[in-house]
């Protein structure tokens, strides 16, 4: 298949077996712990903070990793590098269930993150380098609906294992091994993709390096401050100086390396600008209403880990059918602007409603929140990614696509680690004078009027949008040769 041949139906959906299997397990490792943190920290002595960590610890290390697999892209087969990631991932599962420690879980995920850092953009990377934007639509709506099952689904599954006297927690992470070697296997069969070689790039690892140790120095900062030192300290002072310190040279940096991992000239551009931001705020959402969630049925309202599962279905069922009949609408029709916006805004709405939620807030309100929360992540997570997609040529898709997974990914690091700790602090502070469960259920409702005005941010960007009309070809049509003036 040549660089700017379209393949047929059939074999795109052969290739998407495969694409759409890594993505499930990449996902499905970030939320199928949620349900059993409690368990596993509790049989691994860990803290409270480590209970936060243990989530962050894959999101940030898929936040660093992303940019770096986006880059390699460009300069490599994109099938080999998905087989690579897939191992990578393995590996890092199968130290997660060996691990005795909350430490050692806790590296073993951030190696997991590796793996999921590479795994999710490296799919939308290859699904762009196959079909054309205005096709991709309706693959999108597959694309949301895995990654619903997974995101969703995924604290369902945890809680049925950990229930299962006979499996416990460690096969939350062994689960994933199985799928992700069949996903190889697919890969390997059914994958077929030009490699786009482009001898000018180069990996920005100053960058990528600066970026990842000024956010990770931020989030230590947020999840010991107030606990371990005060706000006024002179370690708030080394760790808050020196995360400018860090994020200033990064910037600097970026501004001129020849690859770098956030393209200015992509960041410039008005469209992917507001996507990206759009795709935070999403990102956000997405990791946050599944780790807090379930974490509040179970805390605050006594159920067991399947049942706080089975309790997120409506999040699960509002993102299934939502993006599958926004993604045939958008193929048909090509314009994307409409849904972004109304999603953005259904996203902001059921957080809105959890903002209010307590220890004994009625369940069929909370569905409904959820429903709205799903609705708006079906419309909008994917549908960032196709505008910006849309917006660069072909030879950038790996730094383009790989660009807005690093913010979204951004967005459900920084989301889980702040609102985390907001979340122990509100809870610890309150403990003394009310019960767990109502301490617990106020704090969740907290963090979701947060929640809700990082939301507005989604809302904002989708508004700001200017009309976007995808395109039919696989690639930018050439720019015609200058004149001559002689």
């Amino acid at each position: 298949m040549t660089a700017t041949e379209t393949p047929t139906r059939r074999q795109i959906l052969e290739s998407l077996t495969g694409l759409l299997l890594a993505l499930f397990v990449s996902t499905l490792a970030s939320t199928v712990v949620a349900t059993a943190l409690p368990r596993m920290l509790s049989d691994l002595h860990g803290s409270a903070t480590d209970y936060t960590w243990v989530v962050t610890a894959t999101l940030l290390a898929a936040t660093a990793a992303t940019p770096i697999w986006g880059k390699l892209a460009d300069l490599y087969s994109k099938k080999t590098l998905l087989q690579v990631a897939t191992v990578v991932f393995i590996l890092g599962s199968i130290a997660a269930g060996l691990a005795q420690s909350a430490g050692q879980l806790i590296a073993a995920r951030a190696l997991q993150g590796v793996g999921v850092g590479g795994l999710q953009p490296l799919v939308q990377i290859a699904i762009g380098a196959m079909i054309p934007p205005r096709e991709r639509g309706k693959y999108a709506g597959y694309q949301s609906s895995v990654t619903a099952i997974s995101t969703i689904g995924g604290p369902l599954l945890g809680g049925l294992i950990v229930d299962t006297g006979w499996l416990g927690w460690r096969w939350c992470f062994f689960i994933g091994v199985p799928f992700a070697l069949i996903a190889m296997v697919l890969l390997q069969l059914t994958l077929k993709l030009p490699v786009l070689r482009r001898d000018n790039v180069k990996i920005d690892y100053w960058g990528a390096t600066l970026i990842t140790g000024g956010v990770s120095l931020l989030l230590i900062w947020v999840s010991f401050v107030g606990d371990a030192f005060g706000w006024a300290s002179w370690q708030t002072g080394v760790m808050v100086g020196g995360t400018l310190v860090l994020l200033v040279a990064a910037a600097w940096v970026e501004t001129r390396a020849a690859e770098p991992v956030v393209p200015p000239r992509i960041l410039r551009q008005r469209t992917t600008a507001l996507a990206i931001l759009g795709s935070l705020a999403a990102g956000t959402a997405m990791y946050g209403a599944a780790v807090f969630l379930t974490q509040y049925f179970q805390v605050s309202r006594s159920y067991s880990p399947t049942g706080a599962g089975l309790l997120t279905i409506p999040m699960m069922a509002g993102i299934l059918v939502s993006s599958i009949v926004t993604g045939r609408l958008i193929s048909r029709h090509g314009n994307i602007k409409p849904y972004l916006v109304i999603g953005s805004t259904s996203l902001a709405l059921g957080f809105a409603v959890l903002g209010f939620v307590d220890a004994r807030t009625n369940l069929i309100l909370i569905g409904v929140a959820m429903t709205l929360i799903g609705a708006g992540v079906g419309m909008t997570l994917q549908n960032f990614v196709l505008v910006v997609q849309n917006a660069v040529p072909l030879s950038d898709i790996g730094a383009a696509s790989a660009t807005v997974a690093f913010f979204r990914s951004l967005g459900g690091t920084i989301g889980v680690a702040v609102l985390g700790a907001i979340l122990a602090r509100q809870v610890a502070s309150a403990g003394h004078d009310t019960s767990v469960a109502t301490a617990y259920g106020n704090a969740t409702g907290h963090i979701f009027a947060i929640s809700a005005g990082v939301a507005l941010l989604g809302v904002l960007a989708a508004v700001l949008l200017k009309p976007v009309r995808l395109r039919t070809k696989l690639d930018l049509p050439a720019e015609p040769e200058p004149a001559s003036t002689e």
